[in-house]
């Protein structure tokens, strides 16, 4: 079950995971979890470093194939707030391969802000992923994180059964 929304300053996800707190929590913050669900369709995550800690960094790397060769999207930032189980909130950069910042064509320097809370459901949980910062309107981020959140919901099955 997802609503996804789109709005001038910020997307908005809301989803409820068939998965307790503790297991999607360890999902957005242990980088072996990470790297299975991160991206959107066609996306994998060769690299997730992350230092889950208020003013800890990540570097993540998302990368599709394509006939050209792969197309990796670098991403660098700093977590600004911890709460295990319930709050995560980290800024998110285009960057290179090393972490630096990099300006992107046509939009510059381009920071965005990440939080995702999290709700303990008796079992389940319920995510409400808010991206501000983003273009007015921009659909394809939109669509992306609905993909994103599809993968998520099929890894977290696959390590629930894995119990």
């Amino acid at each position: 079950m997802s609503n996804n929304t789109a709005t001038e300053e910020a997307i908005v996800v809301e989803r409820i995971f068939d998965a307790p707190v503790d297991l999607i929590w360890q999902l957005w913050t242990e980088p072996e979890h990470f790297k299975n669900w991160y991206g959107p369709q066609g996306f994998t995550t060769p690299v997730a470093e992350m230092d889950v800690r208020v003013g800890g960094k990540h570097l993540f790397c998302m990368e599709m194939q394509t006939p050209e060769g792969g197309r990796k999207i670098w991403t660098t930032g700093e977590y600004s707030e911890v709460v295990p189980n319930e709050r995560l909130v980290y800024t998110s950069s285009p960057a290179d391969e090393h972490g630096n910042v990099v300006s992107l064509p046509d939009h510059g320097l381009v920071t965005t802000t990440v939080t995702v809370q999290l709700e303990n459901l008796g079992g389940c949980t319920k995510m409400v992923m808010t991206h501000a910062g983003l273009p007015a309107g921009d659909e394809g981020a939109n669509e992306g994180w609905k993909q994103t959140f599809a993968k998520m919901a099929a890894y977290a099955e696959t390590v629930l059964n894995a119990r």
